[in-house]
């Protein structure tokens, strides 16, 4: 599944070709994604302008002219910027055109992704965004906010982590990944640990988090670029899908726990 790093790459990739442009057609080939597209859709897009685009956790947020284009990639899906001589795929459910020519096309092979509309008024309290926790890469992120919400919390750190009422956008690989670095079980339990972790935590999660990004990305099975180029972080894994492997600090076995029917990969001597 895409995460936090995923998804901000397509923002960015996106972005230079959609800002400031009018939406002069709206194809939709498969409907029934999570939630089935509106077949209003078109109607209510074309004509508008897109003002700007943002991410809310794994959420891409295009501000258009009366309201927002939400759209979230899911398990396997990926935005791409084509042009009308592109060929169409077989999994091309989703085709947003511009007036420079340029087309957003929506790809979801799982068609577990959403692509939502919301009216500009509602944005604030929309269902799957009013609940979301802090975004990890903000300044309103540190250690103190997450000693403070994990008091009290009897469940695993990583579990804890993973929670997007909490901190919106981790995801499994980048949880374990940021553990590793920070020095911290993924098994402790969230309130034992003391502010000064979690400050180093904090920090990890953000060197994590923007190494990521920095790289295009983990590319494990389906992600794409908005150029159709994979990424590249999963060549930097210290521990995730590294079982039974030697710790790339010390030497030792890595071991593999399941956690809330996630995988999680840790080092027993460098994460206590």
């Amino acid at each position: 599944m895409p995460e936090l790093p995923e998804v901000e790459i397509t923002r960015r990739g996106i972005t230079p070709a959609l800002i400031n442009q009018n939406i002069t057609n709206v194809t939709i080939r498969h409907a029934n994604l999570r939630w089935p597209i509106s077949d209003r859709l078109d109607q209510l897009l074309v004509g508008q302008r897109i003002e700007a685009i943002t991410r809310r956790a794994k959420y891409l947020l295009l501000r258009c002219t009366r309201g927002f284009l939400i759209i979230h990639l899911g398990m396997s899906g990926s935005l791409r910027i084509s042009f009308d001589s592109a060929s169409v795929e077989k999994h091309d459910h989703f085709d947003l055109k511009v007036s420079s020519g340029a087309v957003l096309r929506y790809r979801d092979p799982r068609r577990f992704g959403a692509i939502l509309w919301s009216d500009a008024e509602k944005i604030a309290q929309h269902p799957l965004l009013v609940n979301l926790g802090v975004e990890p890469l903000s300044d309103a992120f540190d250690g103190k906010i997450l000693y403070e919400r994990s008091r009290h919390r009897s469940l695993g750190v990583k579990v804890f982590l993973m929670n997007h009422q909490i901190v919106v956008g981790i995801g499994n690989i980048y949880a374990n990944e940021a553990l590793f670095h920070a020095g911290i079980n993924p098994t402790v339990l969230a309130k034992r640990i003391n502010l000064k972790r979690y400050e180093k935590l904090a920090d990890a999660i953000k060197t994590t988090l923007n190494a990521a990004i920095e790289a295009g990305g983990s590319s494990l099975r389906d992600f794409v670029n908005s150029e159709g180029k994979p990424g590249y972080f999963q060549q930097h894994y210290w521990v995730y899908g590294r079982d039974n492997q030697p710790c790339k600090r010390c030497g030792q076995s890595i071991t593999k726990i399941k956690q809330g029917q996630r995988s999680s990969f840790y080092c027993r001597h460098c994460q206590r």
